[in-house]
């Protein structure tokens, strides 16, 4: 049984646009920042004073045992990368997820780019379709969250939907979460078909979607870090993430610059903020 407290009043669902906005800023500029020769630790850098000029500050450090403020996987690092100093290169596929705390609430995405290769457009076309499967399964599975009776409906669409595109593999160990007072909160929101129904779908609901989508097996290991998750056979992942919520007029992507209405407009879902 679920407890009442995962729902969020109209006026704390308000408070949480301050940190989606944060959130969303700050991958922002690190996404525009993405190119062969910078480092993850540069990103880093650029994500955290764009959170500072937002007011808030890294979710990602209140974790205990992580100092920075982005996770930064590529090629095979699927989720938790530690940003170091390596150098992008051409062609490589890159995961950013990044968090920000604003009077104790807290905004959740991730996205994932390839960076371009003249030199081996077949792979690159390959690992952009990767991250094209993942972050259009994300939006099926907000558009799920739309409609839905039951949160586990979610996971149901965003499996349907990869499972119509190929042989691709969902991961199973981790996955979604709600989100407010901290960063990862109950419900979990999972990414494939459970038999439980979940908790209600209502107005106050708020939850990052996280669909993390490798090439290859499911399997996982932990770099000697004790952060970094990789796939077991070196395959390709992706990892696109927003955080929701669900009012009385509808849904709202809270990390979306345009609340997501661009992302949602081929399910025919119009969202609009909370009030």
């Amino acid at each position: 049984m679920f407890k009442r407290s995962i729902y969020k009043t109209p006026e704390q669902l308000r408070a949480m646009r301050a940190p989606g906005e944060a959130t969303r800023a700050a991958l922002a500029a690190a996404r525009a920042a993405i190119r062969p020769g910078v480092t993850p630790i540069e990103l880093d850098a650029i994500a955290e004073a764009v959170i500072h000029e937002h007011g808030g500050e890294s979710n990602f450090k209140l974790v205990p045992g992580y100092r920075h403020t982005l996770c930064v996987s590529v090629n095979d690092e699927v989720v938790h990368g530690i940003p170091g100093s390596r150098p992008f290169a051409p062609g490589d596929i890159v995961s950013v997820d990044g968090g920000a705390q604003i009077d104790g609430w807290n905004g959740d995405s991730a996205f994932t780019v390839v960076i371009d290769d003249p030199g081996n457009a077949e792979l690159v076309a390959a690992r952009r379709e990767l991250s094209e499967v993942t972050e259009s399964a994300l939006w099926r599975g907000v558009a799920a969250l739309a409609s839905a009776r039951h949160l586990n409906e979610v996971g149901a669409a965003i499996q349907e939907h990869v499972e119509s595109r190929g042989r691709w593999g969902i991961l199973t160990d981790y996955v979604g979460h709600g989100i407010g007072r901290t960063m990862h909160e109950e419900p979990p929101v999972f990414n494939y078909r459970v038999r439980p129904r979940g908790p209600e779908v209502r107005p106050g609901l708020v939850v990052a979607i996280e669909p993390m989508i490798v090439a290859g097996s499911i399997d996982t290991v932990v770099h000697d870090d004790e952060w970094t998750v990789a796939t077991a056979d070196g395959a390709d992942a992706a990892h696109w993430e927003h955080s929701i919520a669900v009012h009385e007029d509808g849904v709202w992507v809270l990390t979306a610059a345009d609340g997501g209405a661009a992302g949602l407009a081929p399910h025919g879902i119009v969202p609009a903020p909370p009030r």
